[in-house]
């Protein structure tokens, strides 16, 4: 298989997984944005597992909530980041994967703060701030790229040992 057809298979896999990602976003926070009043919480596993509706305008646990614009260039960043690594690496095996997932949970949450200025999160645990699907899909994309990088290049290793 040639480069750029790789590039573009490990794009197009990427691009799905992120759309299926952005789609499950939207619709659950649609979802909870239209059965839940604002400040209210529902429980759906006492002392485990809430439904409630907040607004974050910051980025992950809310950090530089209120920074209006300036909370849009570490996505940028990271974005950019993450398209660029997968398109260096297209014959990674399952690199798509996690890129897929970093991607279409940050332009999940993208679509909501560029609509309303911020996100809402719904999903509650004890001692844990509230969050969205977007937000899983990025946290489980990290350590998925960070599982790959780890195990993936150790068998590159081996492989080019064994050569």
């Amino acid at each position: 298989m040639t480069r750029a057809r790789a590039r573009r298979l490990a794009a197009a896999r990427a691009g799905g997984v992120g759309a299926i990602v952005i789609a499950l976003d939207q619709l659950t926070k649609h979802t909870i944005g239209t059965s839940i009043a604002p400040g209210t919480s529902r429980t759906v596993i006492p002392g485990v597992l809430h439904l409630v509706y907040e607004r974050n305008t910051g980025i992950a646990f809310s950090e530089l909530s209120g920074s209006g614009t300036l909370v849009y260039l570490p996505i940028a960043v990271a974005l950019i980041s993450v398209i660029a690594f997968l398109l260096a690496r297209p014959d990674r095996p399952w690199l798509w994967l996690p890129a897929g997932m970093l991607v279409g949970g940050a332009l999940g949450n993208l679509i909501d703060r560029v609509a309303s200025g911020s996100v809402i999160d719904f999903i509650k645990l004890p001692d844990w701030p509230a969050f969205n699907v977007a937000d899983s899909s990025i946290t489980v994309g990290v350590v998925v790229l960070a599982l790959l990088i780890e195990f993936g290049g150790r068998r590159q290793r081996a492989d080019e040992r064994d050569a």
